[in-house]
């Protein structure tokens, strides 16, 4: 999600595999990250705004009293010069403890949340995660009965905040929107060729497996929803051509309607755009036919873990790609 704070309590229920029944969950967009390509610095106003939605995490926690407990950020407080105080400032005023995760375990923490998507009979797979600050891409091998084998990984510093930031109000016209996915693409090239994903793809075998907040709208807004509803978005499979034409819907509305939008509305509606481009990225780099949305993520990656689920191997020497 956009710079977002998400949280859940589940119970291990089955055996084995071990699954996952959530007890409670809360998320809400802060966007933390807001601002943050042009100072360094997280702001004071999204600081504040994400210690109000981790209040509500904390009176949760005090509620149920998990056995275990893990609380991570990602790439806004990795790249803010001041993100330490605000671990620092979280500690304080909260009693959570916080960790700032790198770059690849927050890619393996997506997988692992989304693992169970995956199509077994298909051997490859190219999985990504768009945030507010950073997309992580992970080029996967599916291995039946077993968690998949990591190929490479990279993490893009461009989520939809920045790339929509950086880019300002041309984001509302087609050049401005060319831009953005032409950026964009550009970080795709050096992952394709280090890991012949292209060839991949044109000799078949190969599935991608979209997390995040844009993919979920994306979704939504094909299934003409009246309101989000996860459980019919979640796995579902939208085909390359559906994905171009809901993307060409979305940048066609007026802004009152995306603000007006039940699957967009007001936290994201300055925001899908770029999401959009990015995705419209991959599309065109990678001819996959179809795309499996997964509202899952980070969060449910965090949650197996804790269980003790397997998680998504390393292959050996995995490169990053640049």
């Amino acid at each position: 999600m956009p710079g977002s704070t998400a949280a859940a309590t589940a119970e291990r229920t089955g055996a084995p595999p071990p699954t996952l029944e959530i007890v409670d969950a809360f998320s809400r967009i802060v966007r933390l990250g807001e601002g943050l390509a042009a100072t360094g610095r997280l702001s004071d106003a999204a600081m504040d705004r994400t210690v109000s939605a981790l209040s509500v995490c904390a009176r949760k926690l005090r509620r149920y009293r998990p056995r275990f407990v893990r609380i991570v950020a990602t790439e806004a407080c990795r790249r803010a010069e001041n993100g330490h105080l605000f671990l620092q400032r979280i500690s304080a005023e909260l009693g959570l403890r916080m960790e700032t995760i790198a770059p690849q375990e927050e890619a393996l923490l997506a997988l692992a949340g989304c693992a169970a998507l995956l199509d077994p009979s298909v051997p490859r797979a190219l999985m990504f995660d768009i945030g507010g600050g950073s997309t992580e891409l992970t080029w996967l091998a599916v291995r039946p009965g077993q968690a998949p084998l990591v190929l490479g990984w990279i993490s893009i510093p461009l989520g939809v905040v920045n790339l929509a930031e950086a880019h300002g109000d041309t984001t509302r016209n087609d050049h401005g929107y060319d831009r953005m996915r032409q950026v964009f693409a550009e970080k795709l090239l050096g992952f394709d060729a280090a890991h012949g994903i292209s060839g991949a793809i044109q000799d078949g075998g190969v599935q991608m497996l979209g997390a995040s907040g844009t993919v979920t709208t994306l979704a939504g807004i094909h299934l003409d929803l009246p309101r989000y509803d996860r459980a019919r978005v979640d796995g579902i499979r939208l085909r390359a051509e559906d994905l171009a034409s809901v993307s060409d819907r979305i940048r066609r509305m007026s802004e009152e309607a995306r603000l007006s939008h039940p699957c967009i509305g007001r936290a994201r509606a300055d925001l899908v755009i770029a999401g959009c481009a990015i995705i419209d990225a991959m599309r065109t780099q990678w001819a996959i036919p179809s795309l499996r949305i997964g509202d899952r993520g980070v969060r449910e990656g965090i949650l197996f873990g804790l269980m003790g689920v397997p998680a998504p191997q390393l292959a050996p020497a995995t490169p990053q790609s640049e």
